[in-house]
């Protein structure tokens, strides 16, 4: 388990949090799951209902669609934006390819957050746009 501070400074580091004050990223810290997987675990499948969104902190998944790898992702990658902001099914199975530690964060502290720093949004935006010019690719 992480220490509240080294979450803090985690959600600092990322582009999408960066002009968030201090106070509010304790906030967010203390409402986020902190989750550790094995390597080879499945952290979401393809067509189920979420509503959350995840941070990776340590290690790597592969994004998985139709049962075709279609792209890995590390440290400080986001993934689970679009359930987290619309709930339908997810659009990938995501599923780890070593120890991974995640932070997972529910759509109502998003929304907040959004609510009040209009950064968040945009950042989330970009992150979809970013992954939209991608599978067009």
């Amino acid at each position: 388990m992480l220490l509240m501070i080294e979450k803090i400074i985690i959600l600092k580091s990322l582009e999408l949090f960066s002009e968030i004050s201090e106070k509010d990223l304790l906030s967010l810290a203390t409402q986020l799951t902190e989750i550790e997987y094995d390597s080879n675990s499945t952290i979401m499948k393809q067509g189920e209902l979420g509503t959350s969104m995840y941070i990776i902190v340590q290690g790597e998944v592969e994004v998985i669609i139709d049962d075709k790898v279609v792209v890995k992702l590390g440290e400080k990658s986001i993934f689970g934006e679009l359930a987290a902001l619309d709930p339908e099914p997810r659009s990938a199975t995501i599923r780890t390819t070593k120890d991974t530690l995640v932070f997972k964060i529910e759509s109502t502290v998003i929304y907040n957050l959004i609510s009040e720093y209009i950064d968040v949004a945009r950042g989330i935006i970009k992150i979809l746009c970013q992954r939209v010019r991608q599978k067009n690719n």
